[in-house]
């Protein structure tokens, strides 16, 4: 097989594999943590054992969607860091953008955040269950170092920049996941209210430490 043939084949099955987890997409927003596999071939027109041939079991088809959605918030969260704004707006629109990304979502968020919702080990018809902290817990560890690199890259932190970095990078996607998570089953105020009380609760040493680049800062 020559090479044209192996990049046609290639071609071929990243276009697959994209059009079976935009299958997986919309069987997720209609039925969320409860999303099985049997749906999702359905919804894709192929039996399951074909479905398991492209992503092994409903654990790496979670994983194949997770890098899917965290790509896609990541690059939007990197966008409002880097707005021309103030720091504390950056802030608040960051912070808003998570929000704003799970509350258009929560089907997706609770079928990444919280899959045992589901209500079943499984699957019926063979598939096996799989533990929420060993899929999703990646995804926020993840989050943290992306989040770790930007502030590095754009605060003046002094000794042990990187290390405070990281420290502040998890804690902050700890935070929002935290706040975003009870404030999405709750509801107790408004989206606005929520990303201003988180901002308060971050504008300490942030607000007073160094930029490295002058401006605005982060």
């Amino acid at each position: 097989m020559d090479t044209t043939q192996r990049t046609d084949q290639q071609r071929s099955a990243d276009r697959r594999r994209r059009e079976l987890l935009e299958a997986a997409d919309r069987v997720v927003l209609r039925d969320g943590p409860q999303a099985s596999m049997n749906a999702i071939a359905a919804e894709a027109g192929i039996t399951k054992p074909i479905l398991y041939r492209h992503f092994g079991d409903k654990g790496g088809l979670y994983a194949a969607l997770a890098q899917r959605h965290t790509d896609a918030l990541l690059d939007s969260l990197r966008a409002a860091l880097d707005a021309p704004a103030e720091r504390r707006e950056r802030v608040e629109s960051t912070l808003d953008t998570y929000l704003a990304a799970i509350e258009a979502r929560p089907q997706v968020y609770r079928f990444l955040m919280h899959p045992a919702e589901g209500g079943q080990g499984g699957d019926q018809g063979g598939d096996q269950g799989f533990d929420v902290g060993k899929h999703s817990a990646p995804l926020l560890r993840r989050m943290g170092e992306e989040l770790a690199q930007v502030i590095e890259e754009r605060l003046d932190l002094g000794p042990d920049s990187q290390q405070l970095a990281r420290v502040w990078g998890h804690g902050i996607v700890g935070m929002m996941h935290a706040a975003g998570d009870w404030w999405l089953g709750e509801r107790p105020c408004s989206r606005a209210e929520l990303v201003r009380g988180l901002a308060d609760l971050l504008w300490g040493r942030l607000a007073a430490a160094g930029d490295k680049m002058g401006g605005p800062g982060f």
